[in-house]
Order: structure tokens, then sequence, then C-alpha cells
């Protein structure tokens, strides 16, 4: 009888220290949903459209319904600006349409309740942020630019965060998903680290956050986020390795031949021998610049070193490259490669050259260039 009383006890408290790590577990990795989120927030953010289609299908899928997608997207404008939020909303609609003529019916979801008195968004706006921060928000800048204080406090954390369709933990990883995938913003990134913490967001799921950025969105800009995370977990200062835009190689001379639109330079930083086939050279290319259509005898490897470009191949769409991508031009097949239309790229270009050198061949048109999205 006394053992059977020990054995129920044991077998008791084992179940609770399960128990107990299951809730951790569950509390500490992000939803099916949550994950969606993270995804949609930032593809809208680098402008990838073609992706961001994907992502949005993926995440109706999930469980989230249209008035929060909507919300989702329209909150990033405050992030990532009106044109990119603009154009995400639009990819909705005809996400939404393209879901309707297949005969999915998406749950509407509730229209959101927010603050529509003009004269009182600046107060409430103020409060929001003190909640939401934990901390009075004062000085330093805001004081240098009293507009902006209150373009922050009435709009973004008055009118948006008023409205209550979304949480303030979900809005936070809306933001933080965004950040994590721009360019040059690593200081908002770790404040905003700081602020999902205090509405409820665990390390170990803005870890998570990180891993799917770097992951399935932008492993440069997901390695970066992981370093800021670190800092804030830490308790210590972020320190850059590299400053945003900085070269790794000097951009050589500019190129001067026709097989190049626009204005490009060559940085050849080996070139190849009797002793060794493979030539390796750094070409930066100003925003617009690009490549003729070109192919090689024994292939290419491209590493992303910089900026934002298009690569595409013959009989296939056009890929955007961004920052520790890397491309295996295939032998023989036509392809070419350059800067995005607003953002100069630069590559490190991998060769080898036993075979011959690159066979070059007409140059990409307008039509081919834009296509590029």
């Amino acid at each position: 009888m006394i053992k059977t009383k020990i054995f129920f006890c044991v077998l008791l408290a084992a179940t609770q220290v399960i128990f107990a790590q299951t809730k951790k577990d569950v509390k500490d990795t992000l939803s099916t949903r949550e994950r969606s989120i993270v995804i949609i927030s930032a593809y809208t953010a680098q402008g990838n459209m073609l992706k961001l289609q994907t992502a949005l299908n993926d995440g109706l899928n999930a469980g989230l319904n249209i008035s929060e997608t909507k919300e989702i997207l329209v909150q990033l404008y405050a992030y990532a600006g009106f044109p990119r939020s603009l154009n995400a909303l639009d990819k909705l609609m005809a996400v939404l349409e393209e879901r309707k003529k297949n005969g999915i019916s998406d749950v509407a979801g509730k229209e959101p309740s927010s603050n529509t008195d003009s004269k009182n968004m600046l107060q409430t706006g103020t409060e929001n942020q003190t909640k939401l921060t934990g901390r009075k928000i004062s000085g330093g800048i805001y004081a240098f630019a009293p507009a902006i204080d209150q373009f922050l406090k009435a709009h973004l954390f008055g009118a948006i965060f008023s409205r209550n369709n979304l949480d303030w933990k979900t809005r936070e990883l809306v933001t933080i998903a965004a950040l994590a995938s721009m360019e040059g913003v690593e200081p908002q990134l770790r404040s905003h680290y700081g602020v999902g913490m205090h509405n409820g967001l665990t390390p170990a799921q803005l870890s998570e956050l990180v891993n799917i950025v770097e992951t399935s969105v932008d492993k440069h800009r997901g390695n970066i986020a992981r370093q800021v995370l670190q800092s804030v977990t830490e308790q210590k200062p972020y320190t850059a390795a590299t400053q945003p835009g900085e070269l790794i190689f000097a951009k050589g001379q500019k190129i001067e031949n026709d097989h190049f639109n626009g204005a490009s330079w060559l940085n050849q930083l080996i070139q190849s021998d009797s002793n060794n086939t493979i030539q390796v050279g750094s070409v930066t290319f100003e925003p617009g610049a690009r490549t003729n259509w070109h192919y090689h005898p024994a292939g290419q490897i491209l590493l992303v070193l910089d900026g934002l470009g298009y690569y595409q191949e013959q009989g296939s769409p056009g890929r955007i490259l961004r920052k520790g991508d890397v491309v295996k031009c295939p032998v023989n097949i036509p392809h070419w490669h350059g800067a995005a239309r607003d953002e100069k790229f630069i590559q490190l270009a991998i060769t080898d050259a036993q075979k011959g050198s690159a066979v070059w061949l007409h140059a990409v048109t307008s039509e081919e260039y834009n296509s590029v999205k």
C-alpha cells in the first residue's frame, strides 16, 4: 500500500513537471499564425510582392482573418512607408479575389474601433506610448524636432495603436519583423526588441522570429537582427561589424565596353594563369546598371556583397538578389545580372576560365529588366 502511494506521488510529480515544461515550451514558441505574421511583415517591408502573395495565402490559411491582415499592412506604412504599404494592400485585394474565385470563404473579422477625436489623439497616444514602452519618452531627438514627436504620438500611438483588431503584442511582432528585414534601422530594432518583451514576447520567441527572417526572407538581415537581439539579451551596446554600404573591396576601374548597360566598375582581384584557372572579380553596379545577356563555358558563381540586384536565366523569371545571396550560374545557360532600379549592387564573380571567357550576347531590354519583381 505504501509502495503504491509512493508510486502515485512520484507519477504525479513527474506529470506536473512535464506539464509545466510543456506550458513553458508553448509559451516560448510562436504559433503558426504568428509565424505567418512575421513573414507577411518582412516581405511587405522589403517590397517583395511576389513572395508576399504566397505569404498572404499562407497567413489566411493559418487563421488570420481579413481585418487582421489588412491591419498588419496598414500599420506597416509607419515603418516601411506608404508605397510599400499600399502595394501590399493591393496585393491582398488580388489574393482575396483569387481565393474567392477558388471557392475559399475567408473570415472577415471585426472592424476595429479607434480614437477618432483628433483633439484627444495626442493625449491618448502619449498614454499608449508610455504603457507600451514602460516609460515616458521625451527629450533628445523629440525635443530637437517636436513635430516628429507629435506625429508619432498622435498618429502612430494615438490613432493606429488604439485600433483594437490587433493587440499590442501582435503589433510589436509586426514591427519587429519589419525592422529585422530592413537595412540601417538597427537602433529602432534594438528599441523594439525591448518594447516587444515588455508586451509579452519572450527572448525565445524573438529568436524564433529572427530565425524565420534568416532562413525564409533575408539571410544577411537575419544575421544582423540576431546580433542586435544578442546585444539586448546580454545588455551590451550593439556595434555593427561593418557599416551599411561599406565597401569590402575598392571599386576598381570603370567598365568601358558594350557588354554592360549603365555605370559599372570592376576590381579584378585574382587573374587566372597557367597554375590557376579561377579568376575572381568584384563588380559594382550603379542603380539600373546591368550586364548584357551572356553565358560561361565553365559556369560562374556570384556572391552578393551589398545592395539590391537582379538575376535572370533564359526561360526563367528574374529574381531579386540581396546581401548574402549566392547564385550558381549554370554552364552555357544565357543569363544577366545587375543592380535594382534605385539601389546599387555589388557582387563577387568567381569564374573558371579553363574553357574560355564569357560569350556575350544582346542587351537586356527594358521590358525584361522591368519584369523582375
